[in-house]
């Protein structure tokens, strides 16, 4: 089923139609190096072959999961060699390339800076986190999609034909569903189509409606016999959905976990039901959804209603005795409470400036009436001495006693906002500084 020609591509119409840059390096038989950054399924490896095709190049594959420097000397050896005899040129795709070692990466450099070698890499990951500097320096970066429905249409038609089984056909229902367990894979779902085609054989489900084959009662003639396309229900039973793309560790995690975040910042609650149902059909630890609730609580909600912190640590302990799915429902429960909280980022905000304030001005000490004195000596040193008892003071607050280093002047670090608690909160430390000042 892997296209022989450029035009036979599924998809990726943004990097391969007319007028779209690899369709115009291929066109016109001059490859530079790129690397191609997708999905599974989506046509990294075939783009690749393709490219030593028009070029009449060498085409040569490294596994970056199991290559070695002796590997890649080899592929040096023999691009020499081809170059040397025969004048002609060598791509070399090098798969899963962010698996690759930062030396396995520089070996190749001098080689793809010479044009002795068309360096095509293809990975899953973030090129940007994965590839070294100087290795995408050398390089394009085309991002490849997942396969759309139309994709999808193409595959199943093409699919059906290469199978040459009489009377498969797929409903409109059953098609659906398969391009929803395949999730924008298209080698996921030709092995989709491979199954349905197995078991509707052995279930004797191909062939033609048996209330077509004598045609109308009282026609006296044969109507042309119909297939019966299999239904949703066929499908269901002969296969079973696969995870979706949510890899516990790489970039889909990455990118679904900050779709979840930003969508409980912004209060669109049924969007971060979305967010988090996704991530958990994908297969993520819901400890790693409740671990973000927990940050959220704090960094966007903060005291406009602590009751948040409290609810995502609830949560986070349900799914910890109960597991899934029992604990999903609290997970539910305190992502829409996260999501309609009134929301603050001033706590987050008082803790950046006081931290890179301290990187500043490094370890200023600790002022005289602050400091213990367990000792006579440190009393006689004046360790503790005009220190103020809170609780002996007027409103339990000792007006215009500092408690910061000697010389730093109060900085306002924490402004209150005018949502929720701290509308309260910003009406005490208002009335506090005003002690301050008339102190």
């Amino acid at each position: 089923m892997r296209p022989q020609a450029l035009d036979e591509v599924v998809g990726q119409r943004h990097l391969i139609g007319p007028g779209r840059p690899l369709r115009l390096a291929f066109d016109s038989g001059r490859l530079h190096s790129f690397i191609l950054w997708g999905p599974p399924g989506v046509g990294k490896t075939t783009i690749a072959r393709l490219a030593a095709q028009v070029t009449r190049s060498q085409f040569l594959v490294l596994s970056a999961v199991s290559a070695g420097i002796k590997d890649i000397r080899a592929v040096i050896d023999s691009a020499q060699a081809l170059r040397g005899a025969q004048g002609r040129g060598t791509v070399v795709f090098v798969d899963e390339i962010h698996a690759f070692s930062k030396p396995q990466q520089d070996a190749l450099l001098p080689h793809v800076e010479s044009g002795l070698l068309v360096l095509i890499g293809g990975t899953t990951e973030h090129p940007g986190l994965q590839v070294t500097n100087a290795l995408l320096s050398r390089t394009q970066v085309y991002a490849l999609e997942p396969l759309s429905g139309e994709d999808f249409a193409q595959l199943a038609a093409r699919a059906v034909a290469a199978l040459g089984i009489p009377g498969l056909a797929l409903s409109e229902e059953a098609m659906g569903l398969l391009m929803s367990y395949a999730d924008g894979d298209g080698r996921r779902f030709l092995n989709l189509i491979e199954q349905v085609a197995v078991a509707a054989q052995a279930a004797g489900r191909l062939g033609r409606n048996p209330s077509d084959e004598d045609g109308p009662a009282g026609a006296g003639l044969t109507e042309p016999a119909t297939i019966k396309p299999l239904d949703l229900a066929f499908i269901q039973a002969s296969t079973s959905p696969s995870l979706r793309r949510a890899d516990g560790a790489g970039d889909h995690y990455y990118e679904q976990i900050s779709a979840f975040h930003k969508s409980v910042r912004s209060s669109q609650v049924d969007a971060a039901l979305y967010w988090m149902a996704r991530l958990i059909d994908g297969g993520v630890d819901p400890r790693q959804v409740t671990r973000r609730m927990i940050a959220i609580a704090s960094e966007d909600i903060g005291n406009a209603d602590p009751r948040a912190l409290q609810l995502a640590l609830n949560a986070a302990d349900a799914v910890d005795r109960l597991g899934l799915p029992e604990g999903e429902l609290a997970m539910a429960q305190a992502v829409v409470f996260l999501a309609l909280a009134p929301k603050s980022n001033a706590s987050y905000l008082a803790w950046k400036r006081a931290k890179a304030f301290v990187r500043e001005t490094g370890s200023l000490p600790v002022p005289l009436h602050l400091r213990n004195a367990p000792s006579q000596l440190q009393k006689r040193m004046g360790y503790g001495a005009e220190y103020r008892y809170a609780h002996d003071e007027p409103h339990a607050y000792p007006a215009g006693m500092s408690c910061l280093p000697e010389g730093v002047r109060a900085p306002a670090w924490y402004e209150p906002n005018e949502r929720g608690l701290e509308i309260k909160l910003r009406e005490k430390l208002d009335w506090l500084r005003a002690l301050d000042r008339e102190a």
